[in-house]
C-alpha cells in the first residue's frame, strides 16, 4: 500500500513537501514544491497543484508503483489535480486522512527543511504549533529583508501583513528567558536589547540583541 501526503502547505515560510511511502517496506521519497510557485502570479494560477502531479510521477517511478497497488491520497486541496490525474490514468486510489507511518515522517522532513532555512529549533521543539502564521511572521520581521524571500508571498495573508509599521526602541532587560529571533541565541539578563513593536492581528513585539 502507498500513502501520499504533504507537509508545509500551511506554513508561511518554505515550499511544500510532497511525500510517498510504501507502507510495508517503509520506502519513502519526497520532493519540494519550490517557493517560486508561491509568488503572486503562480499562486493565483494554482500552478503548485500541477507541480504536485509532476512530483508524484517522479515518486511513483522511485517506488515502482503499479496501477493495481492500493494508494491512499490525502484528501486535502493540495491533491485536487492529482486525484484527477490518478483517475484518468486508472490508478487504484482512495482519498482519506493520512496517518502513520507517513504522517510523522513527512512532518519531520518538513521540520528538517525549515531548520535548513534558519528557523529556530527551539520553536519547533518547545511550541505546540511551531508553524502558526503569526509566530512565523514574528520570526520573519526579526530579519525582514533576508527572510521575506523565504515566504509564500502569493498568500492573501502575506499581502495583508507584508508592510507593517515598525517602531524600534532600546532598553535594558533585567530578567530574560528570551531567544533573539535574529541570531537564534539566548539574550542574557541585565543586557541592552532592541525592541521592534508592531501590530498585525494584535499588538506584538520582538526582542533582539542590542546590535542584532
Amino acid at each position: 500500500m502507498i500513502q501520499i501526503d504533504d507537509a508545509g502547505s500551511g506554513s508561511l515560510i518554505g515550499g511544500t513537501i510532497i511525500g510517498a511511502m510504501r507502507c510495508d517496506t517503509k520506502e519513502y521519497y519526497y520532493k519540494i514544491i519550490p517557493l517560486e510557485l508561491y509568488n503572486f502570479e503562480n499562486f493565483k494560477q494554482k500552478k503548485y497543484l500541477d507541480y504536485v502531479v509532476d512530483i508524484t510521477v517522479d515518486l511513483f517511478n522511485s517506488l515502482n508503483v503499479s496501477k493495481e497497488e492500493k494508494i491512499l491520497v490525502c484528501r486535502g486541496y493540495m491533491f485536487d489535480n492529482l486525484r484527477k490525474w490518478l483517475k484518468d490514468n486508472n490508478y487504484n486510489f482512495t482519498s482519506t486522512k493520512i496517518y502513520d507511518p507517513l504522517q510523522n515522517i513527512i512532518e519531520k522532513s518538513f521540520e528538517d527543511y525549515t531548520l535548513s532555512l534558519g528557523f529556530p529549533k527551539e520553536i519547533i521543539s518547545y511550541t505546540k504549533y511551531p508553524f502558526h502564521f503569526h509566530r512565523i511572521l514574528k520570526w520573519v520581521y526579526s530579519d525582514y529583508d533576508k527572510r521575506k524571500k523565504l515566504c509564500k508571498v502569493g498568500w492573501k495573508s502575506w499581502q495583508k501583513y507584508k508592510n507593517l509599521n515598525l517602531e524600534i526602541t532600546y532598553e535594558e532587560i533585567k530578567k530574560s528567558n528570551y531567544l533573539c529571533l535574529k541570531c537564534n541565541k539566548v539574550i542574557d539578563k541585565n543586557s541592552k536589547v532592541k525592541i521592534i513593536n508592531y501590530t498585525s492581528n494584535r499588538p506584538d513585539r520582538i526582542i533582539l540583541h542590542h546590535k542584532c
